[in-house]
């Protein structure tokens, strides 16, 4: 199974870079996609269907903003929507579907970068989504979340770990709740395969950050213990252009 996730910074906009073409030539099994940005209705949905997926979306309450989408080109068993939670909820942050007894969710994390009152949204949110997944990793071992945590792990995972280590994203309280996430059981696919640094799934506009690769890996393939030892390949895609991030492709 080929599984793929993609911040593509608003699916419409994404689409009109080419993101249709690309898809149509990975041989994606599942797709997990953050920061669709729009309605279903407004999206050529038979455009997907005629690529052999199943479409599955979940925007945010606010037009144009946040929302995850997960495409499969086998039927899932059930589809789940959000986490229960209304604050996460609103924002279309989670939607999970399973197969048999293997989980995969799409996830995307709020980000901080925007001041304080956010910051302190996403510490709340990262909290309730630990005690969450725990329990859901309970009721179904075999499972993968894959998606934007908005969150970079350890210094190898940012260009400039010094100069950002008071930025969004690269807090200490973040990176802690990331490995106590890991600490749950997970394997970060990525990483567990590729222990070399330079290797990003995020670029600032600014700078001319991505030709210049001073960029930041905040996009996880997050696979729990049950099945980690599955994880048979695991490649970050820069050279797809259709957003701000690019994808991150795992095989198990």
């Amino acid at each position: 199974m080929r599984i793929v996730t993609y911040n593509v910074n608003g699916i419409r906009s994404a689409i009109g870079k080419g993101f249709l073409e690309w898809l149509a030539k990975i041989d994606a099994d599942v797709v997990c996609l953050q920061e669709v940005k729009a309605l279903p209705e407004q999206i050529p949905l038979m455009d997907f269907e005629m690529l052999g997926f199943q479409t599955f979306w979940y925007p945010a309450q606010k037009k144009g903003y946040s929302g995850v989408a997960l495409f499969s080109k086998q039927r899932p068993d059930h589809v789940f929507y959000g986490m229960n939670h209304a604050a996460s909820d609103a924002e279309g942050r989670f939607l999970r579907i399973d197969f048999g007894e293997l989980t995969i969710a799409s996830v995307y994390a709020p980000s901080g970068s925007s001041g304080e009152e956010r910051q302190s949204f996403k510490m709340q949110w990262l909290d309730d989504f630990y005690l969450f997944v725990k329990q859901l990793k309970i009721e179904r071992p075999n499972l993968i979340i894959s998606g934007d945590y908005n969150i970079c792990h350890k210094s190898i995972d940012i260009h400039d770990p010094v100069r950002n280590a008071k930025s969004s994203g690269f807090l200490p309280e973040e990176r802690e709740w990331l490995t106590k996430f890991l600490d749950l059981g997970f394997t970060d696919a990525f990483r567990h395969l590729n222990k070399t640094p330079h290797h990003y799934t995020w670029w600032s506009y600014r700078a001319n950050a991505r030709n210049n690769n001073k960029g930041w890996r905040i996009d996880y393939h997050m696979v729990s213990e049950a099945i980690s030892n599955n994880i048979s390949g695991a490649f970050i895609k820069p050279e797809a252009h259709h957003s701000d991030h690019c994808p991150v492709i795992i095989e198990i």
